[in-house]
């Protein structure tokens, strides 16, 4: 499953514990997982995920985001990846918890 290959590559290459829930107590900082649509052509599976980076600063969001994205950009070492692509990124603070969060969107074939 792409979820979970991509949750482990996180959780081993970031500075912060990612989630693909937000858990009932989480930490100040973190990144979440969400998967937002999927596909396959010809027998070539793609998924579309948005990574949540959540600070206590917008600064803080920013400089997270930021990590993520140099991150997710080294996941095409990964022998089950064909191709990841940023789609785009953006301030996406949540106004239902007050909580600061920067948002990145990523295609990736597999």
């Amino acid at each position: 499953m792409i979820e979970i290959v991509l949750l482990n590559y996180l959780k081993e290459v970031l500075s912060v514990d990612v989630f693909m829930e937000i858990p009932p107590n989480p930490p100040e900082t973190y990144v979440r997982i969400e998967k937002t649509g999927s596909g396959e052509e010809e027998h070539i599976n793609m998924a579309t995920f948005a990574l949540q980076s959540y600070a206590d600063s917008m600064y803080e969001a920013a400089l997270l985001n930021r990590e993520v994205i140099e991150k997710m950009k080294n996941m095409i070492t990964l022998d089950e990846i064909f191709k990841v692509k940023l789609n785009s990124d953006y301030n996406f603070t949540d106004p239902s918890t007050k909580k600061y969060r920067y948002q990145c969107i990523f295609d990736i074939t597999y």
